[in-house]
């Protein structure tokens, strides 16, 4: 395990207001991130973030579990099992091994994934 020797960073609030959105991967133009823990040496084995999507049609195969909740906006995740549909303050659960794609036109979100070392 990657995380077993790094110590956690403390305890904090994340401030949706001082997020720092940077693209994201090859779907910059569509996704830009900021990430909350997970990545950065922070010893978190949990990745958690905020995701802004724009014009999107984002196709990926889960490399990890994942659950969304949309903040604002409407999202779509086109599965093999049928489209999932999710406005604001509703929750997706994605498992690990999910082929999708994401879609919306406008929406912000919050994303927790499970490892967060998955790459």
């Amino acid at each position: 395990m990657k995380n077993e020797n790094i110590a956690k960073a403390p305890a904090r609030v994340q401030r949706l207001s001082d997020a720092n959105f940077a693209p994201r991967f090859e779907y910059g133009h569509m996704a830009k991130a900021s990430v909350i823990t997970g990545t950065g040496g922070d010893g978190a084995k949990l990745g958690s973030g905020y995701v802004r999507l724009r014009n999107a049609e984002i196709p990926w195969t889960l490399k990890y579990d994942e659950v969304i909740l949309v903040l604002e906006g409407h999202l779509t995740v086109r599965t093999g099992m049928g489209d999932l549909q999710a406005g604001p303050m509703d929750c997706i659960w994605l498992p690990n091994g999910t082929e999708l794609i994401y879609v919306a036109e406008d929406a912000l979100l919050f994303y927790a994934i499970e490892p967060a070392d998955w790459a």
